[in-house]
């Protein structure tokens, strides 16, 4: 009797956690780490296609809101970001000025619902790089240049974070100045997921231009 009590005890312990586990189940996780845009390295035409496909399977929840990443043909100013098909509720706008053969850095800039934000956008972005454009080094120089030209005005966005429904997203994605529009599950989670649009450099890789030139 004496060596059963321990084992009993056991038992009911193990019993004990099962029912536990039966009457509070783990909740299914829910989308915390998405990213859209193309992995480094990958074909254009696939990640074409990948975004398309995103989109089709948005369209079987045609009345759920989804997030979205647009990438453009060519850099636009923010007055043709105003402009997109579709009346999406854009969210972020990534920036980055064009200079020949050199890496300028990329710089997102919430947005909210308000058109002046957008309108303003360039020069937050602007702001920010000039933070960065203290010294005599090379960083210093592009991150000067860039604000610049982004406080002038310059077609220097090369994507947009978007929220909307599929038919929105599709009327965007028909846009002739719209290279690619990106869709995410409709449960993904705002602020858990990363962007990296498809430069209009990107021709057939994905993979980083020279940087040899001067800013």
């Amino acid at each position: 009797m004496r060596r059963a009590l321990p084992w009993a005890a056991v038992a009911v312990l193990v019993l004990a956690v099962l029912v536990a586990g039966w009457l509070s189940p783990v909740r299914p996780a829910s989308v915390r780490s998405d990213g859209l845009g193309p992995d480094s390295g990958e074909l254009v035409a696939d990640y074409l296609a990948r975004a398309d496909a995103s989109l089709a399977d948005a369209e079987r929840e045609p009345d759920a809101p989804h997030w979205g990443l647009i990438s453009f043909e060519r850099e636009v100013d923010t007055a043709a970001v105003a402009a997109l098909p579709g009346q999406l509720r854009i969210a972020q706008v990534l920036f980055r000025v064009p200079i020949d053969r050199v890496q300028t850095p990329l710089v997102p800039v919430a947005v909210s619902a308000h058109p002046e934000a957008l309108r303003k956008a360039p020069l937050v972005a602007a702001g920010r790089l000039r933070l960065q454009s203290s010294g005599p080094d090379r960083a210093a120089r592009i991150a000067a240049v860039s604000a610049d030209r982004l406080a002038a005005g310059c077609a220097c966005v090369v994507g947009v974070a978007v929220r909307g429904t599929a038919a929105q997203l599709r009327a965007a994605a028909d846009d002739p100045a719209v290279r690619a529009v990106e869709v995410l599950p409709s449960d993904a989670v705002a602020g858990r997921f990363s962007l990296i649009p498809l430069l209009p450099e990107h021709a057939e890789t994905v993979v980083p231009g020279p940087d040899d030139g001067e800013p």
